[in-house]
């Protein structure tokens, strides 16, 4: 390839609604299997650690479960904040993300 053959490959600016249900489920399965894993741990596990870690766990399961209805409705991937498109890439790494980096920088 030289440097003046153009580019065939353009960037992705959004996921398709199956590769975010694919993310998405993983992520639920991964929460739930948490979830799981410190029921199994049983009353000597330290009470305090796991109660906040159980609390996390299912925020983020909300979340995820959130995301899964945005897919559904179509307004995945839009900033519930702004209204602009949330960047492929953040979606890849946070899939459950209902805000754009600004927006949830303001956020916090």
């Amino acid at each position: 390839m030289s440097l003046d053959t153009p580019r065939t490959e353009t960037r992705r600016e959004r996921l398709t609604a199956h590769e975010a249900l694919q993310r998405l489920e993983h992520e639920r399965a991964s929460r739930l299997t948490q979830l799981r894993a410190i029921g199994e741990a049983g009353p000597a596990a330290e009470e305090q650690m796991m109660s906040t870690q159980k609390d996390t766990i299912r925020r983020v399961l909300t979340e995820v479960e959130a995301a899964i209805t945005r897919v559904q409705d179509g307004s995945y991937g839009v900033c519930r904040n702004c209204s602009g498109p949330i960047p492929v890439e953040r979606l890849e790494i946070l899939p459950y993300t209902p805000f754009c980096v600004p927006c949830q920088r303001d956020a916090a």
